[in-house]
């Protein structure tokens, strides 16, 4: 809003400092600041409203450490973090943008699903909350629709060079912006990967039904990535923390991809227009970075999968947006590895007791977490250190630019 404000008093008034808000760095720092503004302004009060309707964390008693210390901790601390994104990309974006559109839409989607769900476990006082196939027929939602708007929408394009013949009377190369199904690879020489080589098989209808596979590879990502930070949501300042750090590391990767200058450096798709999305992550990390402020150890407040959910899918939905989705194996390591567990928790448990009559386990407690938990670990020395791992993972994630 803000930044059509003073576009109009600049052009018409030549308002001295409005020419500011033309330049991406000047509002992603704006939106950093409004987000923990909002965060730490609003974030107390929220706080004491939930702690007045007594919405608060029903533990499970899974014989953890400090774990009855939690209990009636305040939860649905997550409309903080929705608040502090959504109210800075409002001011600073573009709005008619069509990522924007896209983020504002998958932040409130996955919000609702989340804020559902807890409102299930703590006003009908359900554990379980909402059931799973619910959650995962929301994910498939906003994944069809990310996809689809993807695939059809016309603001979408990437520049790539393309090679013309005497047919056009231009012999050569030029860089058109045009629709593709190309993506980001790691460690490859061309960096590129096009999703009608999945479909090569069906040989000149490949380029029809590639989008099928595209959005099919879409619905997985964002249900994988949202279900891995909320699994990854269960010691203070964890899934905030490592999310701050994934979104930082994907508001530099907009960034380069939506200037021509530096995508033609590093060699890497220019998307137009992505630039907007640096200051909707730079809002993303500051909510992050602000609502560690009341969720730090011991947490004022818990996100619940309002925030989760949100965290993961929004992670997932940007990835996909700058074609870097394949990347996240990477970058959301500590998502990834906290899914891994938990499935092979289950998986070998399943298998020796249906071979040997008893259930064994590989980790002590799933997600991984708790099983250093288990160990006797204090839970802040776990957080700090998993967010070295998730802080090395992104600068290796980064280094993939180069590494071909």
């Amino acid at each position: 809003m803000l930044y059509y404000l003073f576009e109009y008093l600049q052009s018409a008034y030549d308002f001295p400092g409005a020419g500011l808000f033309q330049y991406i760095s000047f509002r992603a720092a704006m939106a950093i600041i409004t987000s923990l503004l909002v965060s730490l302004v609003f974030g107390g009060k929220i706080i004491n409203i939930i702690r007045n309707k007594q919405i608060g964390e029903q533990v499970r008693e899974l014989g953890l450490a400090g774990e009855e210390s939690k209990k009636g901790t305040p939860t649905m601390g997550g409309l903080i973090i929705l608040a502090a994104i959504l109210i800075p990309t409002l001011l600073f974006t573009k709005l008619d943008n069509i990522y924007i559109i896209i983020m504002i839409v998958s932040t409130l989607w996955l919000g609702a699903i989340g804020f559902i769900d807890d409102h299930i476990k703590v006003y009908k006082k359900d554990k379980e909350g909402l059931a799973g196939r619910f959650k995962i027929l929301g994910q498939v939602g906003i994944g069809l629709i990310v996809g689809l708007v993807m695939v059809f929408h016309g603001d979408i394009v990437v520049k790539e060079n393309v090679k013309l013949s005497a047919e056009t009377d231009v012999i050569g190369s030029v860089s058109l912006a045009q629709k593709s199904s190309k993506t980001t690879t790691p460690f490859f020489k061309n960096n590129e990967f096009d999703y009608q080589n999945l479909t090569s098989w069906m040989g000149d209808k490949a380029k029809d039904y590639a989008w099928i596979f595209f959005i099919l590879i879409v619905v997985i990502i964002i249900t994988a990535v949202s279900n891995g930070a909320n699994m990854t949501d269960g010691l203070d300042g964890l899934a905030t923390g490592t999310s701050a750090i994934i979104g930082a590391t994907l508001a530099l990767f907009a960034y380069v991809s939506g200037n021509i200058i530096a995508a033609d450096y590093l060699n890497i798709m220019y998307i137009p227009n992505t630039g907007e999305l640096v200051i909707y992550m730079s809002a993303f990390v500051g909510a992050c970075v602000g609502f560690m402020w009341y969720n730090s150890y011991p947490a004022q407040v818990f996100m619940g999968d309002t925030g989760s959910l949100a965290l993961g899918g929004i992670i997932a939905v940007v990835a996909i947006l700058i074609r870097k989705e394949l990347l996240i194996p990477i970058l959301c390591g500590i998502f990834l590895i906290e899914n891994v567990s938990v499935m092979l928790q289950v998986g070998y448990f399943k298998y020796t007791k249906k071979k040997y009559g008893v259930g064994k386990r590989v980790f002590k407690m799933a997600p991984l977490h708790h099983h250093y938990q288990k160990l006797g670990m204090h839970e802040s020395k776990i957080v700090t250190r998993f967010w070295i791992v998730g802080i090395m993972l992104a600068v290796i994630t980064v280094v993939t630019l180069k590494l071909r």
